[in-house]
C-alpha cells in the first residue's frame, strides 16, 4: 500500500481541523440569566441564536470546548432522509405524525438555508439529492415499500436502478432537493451573532445538577450557580436525568468516518446504503479538491470487534471502489437512539416544564438539532409548535417501545454480568507503547494504558454511572461503557455521559 493511503495515527475530524474558533472563558462566578443552555453543539448554539435575537438573556456552557462534541464529528447531511423510516413511522404512529416528522426535518433544512442567506455565511452549502441504495436482494422490497410511504407523504422522490456514483447497486430511492454543508463554518457564524447579541459563552464548565428553587438553577462542577427561568439541556446525553430515566430509554451507537482524496471525480449527491454494514458517502471541498467522506460501521458503544477494525473496513471499501490517493482524516462519533427512533425534544418531565431536553437524534443531528432549537425556543417565547406532541419526551408508544425497552435493557444486564464475571490476569510488563489491557490488581479490575512516552495510566474500570465495566476502544484511545455509552479518556476524564464522575485512578506501585 502506498504511504499516502496509510491511516492517520490519531483521530481528528476534518471540520475541527479546518476552522478556528475564538476561545471562551471558564465560568468563575454565579450568574443570573433568562435561559441557561448546557451544551455547545448545533442545538445549543442555534437555540441561543434564536433567543438572543428576541432580546432574551442567555448563558451557554460546555464541559469541553464549544463544538468539539457530536456536532464536530458529523457527516453534516442536511436532509429529511433518515434511513428507511417513513413506512415504519406510518405503521407505528399513523400518517399524520409521519408527515409531521418529514415537515419538521424539511423546515429545519429551510431554516439553515435561510440563515445562511441572511448572514451571508460561506459554509460550502450545496443542494444535493439524497440516495438510499442497496445491492442486496433482501432490501429491494423494503425500498419499494419505503417509496410507497414517500408517495403517501407527498415526498418528491424516485426509485431507480442506477445512481451517479460508480458502485454496484440493484436499486436506490432518491429524495430530491436535500443539502449538505460545512457545519462548523455555519455555526461559527451563529456564534459570532450570539456574541454580538450578548450571549454569555463559557467553556470547560461542566454542569452537574439542576436544583429546583423559585427558578431552576444549574450547578456546575466548581459549585457556581446559573439561576434562570428556563434550562435547556443540549448536552447530547442529558447531564441531569430529572427522573426521566433516559439512560433506559435510549441506546448509544458509535460510527466511523474517514476522509480521503481519490483520483476519481465525485459525481454529486449524498449516499447511504440500506443494509449493514452501513456505508455513507459524500464529499466536501478542501482547497480546490474533493475530500471524500466515507462513513458507517455502526455498533453499540463498548461492544463488538476492536474499534480500529471499523476504520480498516471503511478503508478497504474506499480502496476497492474509489482508490485512495491520500488518507487524510479519520474520526468517530456517538449517537443516541430512542425507543421509537423519534428524538426527545421538550420539557424533561411533566413536573419540570421549564427544563427542556433535546436528545436521541439517531445520527441525523443537523436537521433534528435545528428543529429542536426551534421547538424549544418557541416554547420559551410562549409560542406554540405543531411538533410538540410528536417529539414529547414524556410519550410512550406501546408499539414498538415495549419490545425495544425489554431487549435493550436485557442487553445492558448481559454486559453488566459479563463484565463482573470476567477475570484477566494480564501482566502490565507485556504492554507495548500505545496499547491498553485489562488486568486484576489485588482483586480489582483495572484498565492500564501505556502512552507513546511509555507512561502508564491505570484506572478502575467500573463505570461511575451504574457500575458496568468499561472496555478499551483502541481506535479512539478511550474507555467505553457497553451498558449506557459513557466514555472516558485514558486518564479517566468524562468524554460522554450519562456518567457524571471520572474513573478513579489506580496506583500501580
Amino acid at each position: 500500500m502506498d504511504i499516502k493511503s496509510i491511516m492517520p495515527k490519531f483521530p481528528e475530524p476534518y471540520w475541527r481541523d479546518s476552522v478556528r474558533f475564538p476561545q471562551f472563558p471558564k465560568l468563575e462566578e454565579s450568574i443570573n440569566v433568562d435561559v441557561g443552555i448546557v451544551g455547545g453543539g448545533i442545538t445549543g448554539i442555534t437555540t441561543a441564536y434564536l433567543l438572543a435575537k428576541q432580546n432574551v438573556k442567555v448563558a451557554l456552557i460546555d464541559s469541553d470546548v464549544i463544538l468539539n462534541g457530536t456536532t464536530g464529528h458529523t457527516t453534516a447531511k442536511v436532509t429529511a432522509q433518515h434511513g428507511l423510516i417513513y413506512d415504519e413511522f406510518i405503521q407505528h404512529f399513523g400518517l399524520e405524525k409521519a408527515s409531521l416528522y418529514y415537515q419538521a426535518c424539511t423546515e429545519a433544512k429551510e431554516m439553515i438555508e435561510q440563515t445562511i442567506n441572511e448572514l451571508e455565511i460561506d459554509c460550502d452549502f450545496k443542494k444535493e439529492d439524497a440516495y438510499i441504495y442497496t445491492n442486496s436482494d433482501t432490501y429491494l422490497s423494503k425500498l419499494e415499500t419505503e417509496k410507497k410511504a414517500y408517495d403517501q407523504l407527498n415526498i418528491p422522490s424516485e426509485l431507480t436502478e442506477s445512481i451517479p456514483l460508480d458502485i454496484p447497486i440493484k436499486s436506490a430511492l432518491v429524495m430530491k432537493n436535500q443539502a449538505q454543508f460545512h457545519p462548523l463554518q455555519y455555526l461559527r457564524a451563529l456564534l459570532e451573532e450570539c456574541v454580538n447579541n450578548g450571549v454569555k459563552l463559557y467553556e470547560n464548565t461542566a454542569a452537574l445538577d439542576i436544583k429546583q428553587k423559585a427558578y431552576p438553577t444549574i450547578v456546575t462542577r466548581d459549585d457556581h450557580h446559573i439561576t434562570c427561568r428556563h434550562v435547556v439541556t443540549a448536552s447530547h446525553f442529558p447531564f441531569n436525568d430529572g427522573n426521566g430515566f433516559y439512560f433506559s430509554r435510549m441506546y448509544p451507537e458509535r460510527a466511523y468516518v474517514i476522509g480521503i482524496k481519490t483520483n476519481k471525480k465525485f459525481p454529486g449527491g449524498m449516499y447511504i446504503n440500506a443494509e449493514s454494514p452501513t456505508r455513507s458517502i459524500r464529499t466536501t471541498t478542501i482547497g480546490n479538491e474533493d475530500l471524500w467522506l466515507i462513513g458507517g460501521e455502526n455498533h453499540k458503544t463498548g461492544q463488538g470487534i476492536p474499534t480500529i477494525d471499523h476504520y480498516k473496513a471503511l478503508q478497504s471499501f474506499a480502496e476497492k471502489h474509489f482508490g485512495i490517493d491520500k488518507f487524510l482524516y479519520r474520526w468517530s462519533t456517538q449517537d443516541l437512539t430512542t425507543l421509537d427512533k423519534v428524538p426527545y425534544i421538550g420539557p424533561m418531565t411533566k413536573e419540570q416544564p421549564s427544563v427542556f431536553i433535546a436528545t436521541g437524534f439517531r445520527k441525523w443531528g443537523m436537521t433534528n438539532g435545528t428543529i429542536a432549537a426551534k421547538i424549544i425556543s418557541d416554547r420559551i417565547l410562549g409560542e406554540d409548535s405543531p411538533y410538540e406532541d410528536l417529539y414529547s419526551p414524556s410519550r410512550f408508544q406501546a408499539d414498538p417501545a415495549i419490545k425495544k425497552f425489554t431487549s435493550m435493557n436485557a442487553d445492558v444486564a448481559k454486559h453488566f454480568i459479563k463484565g463482573k464475571l470476567e477475570y484477566a490476569d494480564n501482566s502490565v510488563k507485556d504492554l507495548s507503547s500505545d496499547e491498553a489491557m485489562v488486568t486484576h490488581i489485588n482483586g480489582q479490575r483495572v484498565g492500564v494504558y501505556k502512552d507513546t512516552k511509555y507512561n502508564l495510566h491505570a484506572l478502575d474500570t467500573t463505570c461511575t454511572h451504574m457500575r458496568c465495566e468499561v472496555e478499551w476502544n483502541a481506535g479512539d484511545r478511550t474507555w467505553d461503557c457497553p451498558c449506557h455509552g459513557s466514555r472516558f479518556s485514558y486518564t479517566g476524564e468524562i468524554i460522554e455521559g450519562p456518567a457524571r464522575k471520572p474513573l478513579p485512578k489506580v496506583d500501580l506501585e
